[in-house]
């Protein structure tokens, strides 16, 4: 079994997700248990793009982002109180330099929700530092996938990337909690899941195009494009196994993708 640390996709869904488990939630909690204990988490969060430059977050304690409104009280209160590591946002930045991206510190920026949410079920202690990069802005798939690609050497450093999105996201169909999913959400998971799983990258470059009800399950691109930066960080041949979360709001595809081998071996 190889040293190396997989690659995951997460659907973080609604902000709520950080008090309504539902399914996904436990199982990001078991996947925790399973996966080897990394160095550091690096994140790359459909919640922060920044133009003309990929950021990164260099601060040793980044601050809880409540980046929401109008939501119950409680919500606001959640902090996840992760570390920061400075050493791995330095060999993040120099790595991207390496490839040509023009790639800043951020000493100030904290975790948007699009970060701490998910991380709040898959490692609830905050034990694990965690980094978070800024997609680039603007972004398509091919952009996504060169970033993944160039993110890829730290996982034979020890260090968890994770990128998070949600597998579908209309919010304009939003419904009530409970309700059954869409068919064109089970549609498009399904051909996303069959595309992951072959690493069909071809495909998934051309998902608006190829995949069914493409525009109505991601009317703008941002929740999409983590699944690709995951993508491009994993080579050929490299297994997949798909975490079933469920559909929250009817709409909300919740579903995990960890991407490589993994042992329980710690770092």
């Amino acid at each position: 079994m190889s040293n190396r640390m997989p690659v995951l996709f997460v659907s973080h869904g609604a902000p709520t997700f950080a008090l309504e488990p539902g399914l996904a939630g436990p199982e990001l909690t078991r996947l925790g248990r399973q996966l080897p204990e990394p160095r550091a988490i690096v994140v790359i969060s459909a919640h922060w793009m920044t133009r003309g430059t990929v950021s990164v977050t260099t601060s040793a304690e980044p601050a809880t982002i409540h980046d929401f409104g109008g939501f119950p009280a409680p919500l606001y209160a959640l902090q996840y109180p992760a570390a920061g590591a400075p050493d791995i946002a330095a060999r993040t930045l120099e790595l991207l330099q390496q490839a040509d991206w023009p790639a800043a510190p951020d000493a100030s920026r904290g975790l948007d929700h699009g970060a701490w949410v998910p991380l709040m079920h898959l490692y609830p202690d905050a034990r694990i530092p965690v980094v978070q990069v800024s997609l680039p802005y603007p972004c398509d798939a091919d952009t996504a996938l060169r970033l993944g690609k160039s993110l890829a050497p730290l996982r034979d450093e020890g260090v968890l990337l994770v990128g998070s999105g949600s597998l579908t996201h209309n919010l304009y169909e939003i419904r009530h909690p409970g309700s059954d999913a869409s068919e064109y959400v089970r549609e498009f998971t399904d051909w996303t899941r069959r595309q992951v799983d072959t690493h069909d990258i071809p495909a998934l470059l051309d998902y608006r195009r190829l995949a069914p009800a493409a525009e109505r399950a991601h009317p703008t691109e941002e929740h999409f494009l983590p699944l690709l930066v995951a993508a491009g960080a994993t080579g050929d041949g490299e297994p997949t196994t798909i975490i079933d979360g469920g559909v929250d709001y009817g709409v909300l595809a919740m579903d995990t993708y960890v991407l490589g081998e993994f042992s329980t071996t710690a770092y």
